[in-house]
């Protein structure tokens, strides 16, 4: 026999902005100002809770937890009017949610086969970088199409997709998209005058996170706009840039490695 559940989470656009986990992570965040305990409290790593701040803070288009300058203890994190919001609301439909489910109750019945469905329509991206964006111009070949992508903030990128692809996920300018991109394809670049390169997208931004494994180090670069794009390079790499929190620097993507999706 199998038990009615059903979890409660919140989408923004059609993307998956957070559930319980997330939601209980943003009030601890706001209790503490801290985002490492705020991560002890629910049971994620470091790592995992800062992954999905920036994750959340991407897809709501605007942030929802913030970093404070300053005070005797050197500044902190803190959650803006929007998350503070964001959890009653949460709260409040997750109450209701779960009377709902209690009135339907007992146990129900359910064929294997439209489970089995179910887990392949819940598969997800391995891409670590997911942008949210609107198409702004389609640029058709004769094999391949240039699709121009405006992200959070103004910035825009650009995808090199075939033109049956173009055809069959309906790309026209006002279509929105999500750009999936994998943290190995993303190369970073000190900006200045002499730098010349083929890359199509080169995204100005900063270093907000280093994180340093034995070989390689994950960086993550919070764009003009507000985007958070991680990237995978050698911890040789790293040194070499000198990269640290703060150092302005260029998110380089060429078009051909980033795939494009829709959500219809």
């Amino acid at each position: 026999m199998l038990g009615l559940k059903g979890t409660l989470s919140i989408e923004v656009d059609g993307h998956f902005l957070g559930g319980r986990e997330r939601i209980e992570l943003l009030a601890r965040i706001g209790e503490s100002g801290s985002i490492s305990a705020a991560a002890r409290a629910v049971g994620m790593s470091y790592k995992g809770a800062w992954d999905a701040v920036e994750a959340m803070n991407n897809l709501a288009g605007e942030p929802l937890v913030s970093r404070a300058v300053g005070g005797r203890r050197g500044g902190g994190t803190q959650l803006t009017d929007r998350a503070r919001r964001l959890i009653e609301v949460y709260r409040a439909m997750e109450t209701a949610h779960q009377q709902f489910i209690r009135q339907l109750g007992g146990p129900q019945q359910a064929a294997m086969g439209e489970l089995e469905l179910v887990k392949r329509l819940m598969i997800r991206t391995s891409a670590r970088n997911q942008l949210v964006g609107a198409v702004v111009a389609v640029e058709p070949g004769s094999v391949n199409d240039l699709i121009h992508l405006e992200i959070q903030g103004g910035q825009r990128i650009v995808a090199t997709v075939t033109r049956d692809s173009t055809r069959t996920l309906g790309l026209a300018p006002g279509k929105e998209a999500m750009a999936l991109i994998k943290a190995s394809s993303v190369l970073i670049g000190l900006p200045g005058e002499g730098l010349r390169l083929s890359a199509r997208n080169q995204l100005a931004g900063k270093v907000s996170k280093v994180v340093r494994g034995a070989v390689n180090a994950e960086v993550s670069i919070q764009l003009q706009g507000g985007n958070v794009v991680v990237a995978t390079i050698t911890n040789a790499s790293t040194e070499a840039l000198a990269l640290a929190e703060g150092v302005e620097v260029l998110a380089i993507i060429k078009a051909s490695s980033i795939i494009i999706g829709t959500m219809d």
